[in-house]
């Protein structure tokens, strides 16, 4: 379980360090699904198996709607050739290896510590309510400002600039006294 702690520690600091090194916004995207499916193992390593299972389905697929978004604000042109360039695999490589890495490493994991058995207790809305604004409020927290960075970053990108708009007219001072 150690293995897989740190593995994913490396995994989830190398994929955040893509995300704010690449240029290509769809690489960016990929590279931020992968660190934070990275972060929700380490959280299953920790014992924080609702946590991570609130990382995985909230934020990284919230991501994924967000990227959604960005694409349709980003208006990027033609749509044939935004197309073909999403689909050569240099694009998925990167962010597929390390996913797999990831699976991999999770299904050791999990059937090294349960022996392949998944207990399944029902969980209630007050055990969900309490872990939220208990524990882990924390990290809840932090990802919620991350999702709103980048609902901020994908507003900045999407946000058409028209030549002449005036985005903020500062307020003229009133002439004192008469004119002639």
């Amino acid at each position: 379980m150690e293995l897989l702690f740190y593995m994913a520690a490396l995994v989830a600091v190398y994929s955040t360090l893509r995300v704010i090194s690449t240029s290509n916004p769809m690489h960016a995207l990929l590279n931020l699904i992968v660190s934070l499916i990275a972060v929700a193992i380490i959280f299953f390593t920790l014992g924080a198996s609702f946590a991570g299972a609130m990382q995985v389905i909230v934020y990284a697929g919230a991501i994924m709607v967000l990227f959604v978004f960005v694409v349709m604000m980003l208006n990027l042109g033609s749509a044939k050739e935004q197309e073909k360039l999403w689909l050569s695999p240099a694009t998925w490589v990167g962010p597929a290896l390390l996913s797999t890495l990831l699976l991999a490493f999770l299904a050791y994991g999990i059937l090294g510590v349960t022996g392949g058995q998944l207990g399944s207790a029902e969980v209630t809305a007050k055990q969900v309510g309490i872990s939220l604004f208990g524990p882990y409020v924390i990290a809840v927290e932090l990802a919620s400002i991350l999702l709103l960075a980048g609902l901020i970053t994908a507003w900045h990108l999407g946000r058409e600039e028209k030549p002449g708009e005036v985005l903020s007219v500062p307020k003229q001072k009133e002439q004192q006294g008469g004119e002639a």
